[in-house]
């Protein structure tokens, strides 16, 4: 599945995708389960959505194929089918490891990293509950690691802005055709963009203009220019790292 590198962009390549979203994204399809020793949840599940899980050891297999993105607290991932949120767990695991030994001495500033962290992780999944679980596996990795290093001095606001980047990140949806499987509205991700140290400026995109349906993966077109898949539908003011969902409308 590793399938192309060029600079500043590594694809791990399934079949139609081909991504391209601000920072660097690392673009995988795996789905495991909770239960190590189980790969199906249920054969209905399987017969309808192919649903079936892998285990931990090959996600780390394939993870450690791109050890040095995991390690970059910025590195963008995207999984279309991130079912319970094994993968991404784990994506998320060494990202805080890096922002704990860079940063745990000042909680301003890992607070700052572990939000940077999270904004850079995405997922869809065609079940919801694989993604309301996803997200609240997450949350979890997020957060007790955040009471671990300060305890009581924990703040309530960085735990809603965490909250918040999930619920935008973490997503249902069809990875195939670009929408809700009920609503069909297509899918809208947020990118978050760093400004000024403590603040981040979020643009939200529609999900198939950041998708190139086709195997070809060049980033240049037949005329030697750029090629961009980005369709830009809304743009926000920059706002403080703590202050995401304050309002429930940011």
């Amino acid at each position: 599945m590793f399938w192309l590198e060029v600079p500043n962009y590594i694809y791990l390549f399934q079949k139609l995708y081909g991504f391209q979203f601000g920072e660097p994204v690392i673009k995988i399809r795996m789905v495991i389960n909770l239960d190590k020793n189980s790969q199906v949840k249920s054969k209905r599940r399987v017969a309808e959505h192919g649903e079936v899980f892998t285990n931990e050891k090959e996600v780390n297999a394939m993870l450690d194929l791109v050890k040095h993105e995991t390690e970059r607290i910025e590195s963008t991932f995207l999984e279309p089918a991130c079912g319970n949120g094994n993968f991404l767990a784990e994506v998320l695991k060494r990202k805080l490891s890096v922002v704990d030994s860079r940063y745990s001495k000042s909680q301003f500033e890992w607070e700052r990293y572990a939000v940077l962290a999270v904004s850079s992780i995405y997922g869809v999944d065609i079940l919801e509950d694989n993604a309301v679980e996803c997200r609240e596996r997450l949350f979890k990795i997020f957060d007790e690691n955040y009471i671990a290093l300060f305890n009581d001095n924990y703040k309530e606001e960085c735990r809603r802005s965490i909250k918040y980047l999930l619920n935008k990140n973490i997503l249902w949806g069809d990875a195939l055709d670009f929408t809700n499987p009920v609503t069909k509205r297509p899918i809208i991700f947020s990118e978050w963009k760093p400004l000024n140290g403590t603040l981040l400026k979020r643009k939200d995109f529609m999900f198939q203009f950041l998708v190139q349906q086709s195997f070809q993966l060049s980033m240049f077109d037949e005329n030697n220019n750029a090629q961009y898949f980005d369709k830009e539908i809304q743009d926000y003011q920059p706002i403080h790292f703590l202050k995401l969902g304050e309002d429930g409308t940011n």
